[in-house]
């Protein structure tokens, strides 16, 4: 089945950057092979007169996420540095919103909703379906997706060949998806028109 994007569609690419794609501070496996299917995503989004979101971690070098200041992960997305950059074969469309998160030193933010800014953006759109896709599937995906479910009014679909799990213990990516689904995001298997 393939799905045509309109107007009421909006698409979020979820930190689809090089510090999360093979060769980055936090590597996930398999990172990169979404940036192809989101670019057809992107595509139809465009012939469609789709909106184009894309998050993205923005950390300054003291982020409390950092395992130096105590958190779980190595420095990673500094604000400003080739990790924290979109991977250079994402095609974002011109017009495409960039939304930062995680960028103060003591806030953290998984989900791209967090400021509340992308949810005003999206009702202010008249937007009914959001496509999901990026990573890491257990951590910013699941955050942002749950979030969005939330939203009255709102169709979230997970586009489930766009998404890749970190995977910290066996099974977590499995677990969100569940997570996901039980708040109401439908896990999409079509592909865009």
């Amino acid at each position: 089945m393939s799905i045509k994007l309109t107007p009421s569609d909006a698409l979020l690419l979820v930190d689809v950057q090089n510090d999360f794609c093979p060769g980055g501070a936090l590597a996930v496996a398999g990172g990169d092979a979404v940036v192809p299917v989101l670019n057809e995503w992107i595509e139809s989004a465009r012939q469609g007169g789709a909106k184009v979101f894309a998050s993205r971690d923005w950390h300054p070098p003291d982020h409390l996420s950092f395992a130096d200041r105590g958190g779980l992960w190595p420095p990673h997305c500094v604000q400003n540095t080739p990790g924290a950059a979109f991977h250079s074969e994402l095609e974002l469309p011109e017009g495409a919103v960039v939304v930062s998160k995680a960028d103060q030193a003591d806030h953290e933010a998984y989900s791209a909703f967090d400021s509340g800014e992308l949810a005003e953006q999206l009702r202010a759109a008249g937007i009914e379906r959001l496509w999901v896709g990026g990573l890491a599937t257990d951590y910013c995906v699941k955050a942002s997706v749950l979030d969005a479910t939330q939203i009255p009014g709102l169709e979230v679909h997970v586009i489930a060949a766009a998404i890749r799990a970190v995977d910290v213990a066996p099974g977590d990516g499995e677990a969100a998806l569940e997570a996901m689904r039980e708040a109401g995001a439908i896990l999409e298997n079509a592909t865009p028109a």
